[in-house]
């Protein structure tokens, strides 16, 4: 049976502060410029997670992109969408919202999800310019 990777890209919107409580406010500044307003600021993110495995003999998907969405939404998007990631996201709870951190934790709660596809990319796009791709642990 071939084995397929499929993407599907999901927005959202959210807010955060990077920044690392143990240094001072100074360090913060200087590390992390405008990304440490303290009035927070936000993104339209674009996630894109990509899942691999067999084509089904008789359904021919991976896994059907609308379940895959569903997925996504329900254990991601729906926790993110229109939050702050320093204050409502809980699966962000003390961690410094840098788009590396972000991608890591999502990874964490869709890997489990998505089964029996195996995630094996998640690529969060934080601005038109940046990204971050993970590939697991």
């Amino acid at each position: 049976m071939p084995i397929v990777t499929v993407t599907r890209r999901l927005r959202f919107n959210a807010a955060h502060r990077v920044h690392n409580p143990a240094l001072s406010d100074e360090d913060n500044t200087r590390l992390f410029g405008k990304c440490n307003n303290p009035n927070w600021h936000g993104h339209n993110y674009v996630l894109e997670v990509s899942v691999r495995g067999p084509v089904n003999e008789t359904t021919g998907y991976v896994i059907d992109l609308g379940q895959l969405r569903d997925v996504v939404e329900r254990e991601v998007i729906n926790q993110t969408d229109h939050r702050n990631f320093n204050i409502d996201v809980p699966y962000m709870a003390g961690i410094n919202p840098t788009t590396e951190n972000v991608v890591v934790q999502m990874w964490r709660v869709l890997f489990p999800a998505v089964a029996p596809a195996r995630l094996i990319r998640l690529r969060l796009w934080e601005t038109e310019n940046n990204y971050v791709d993970y590939e697991g642990e």
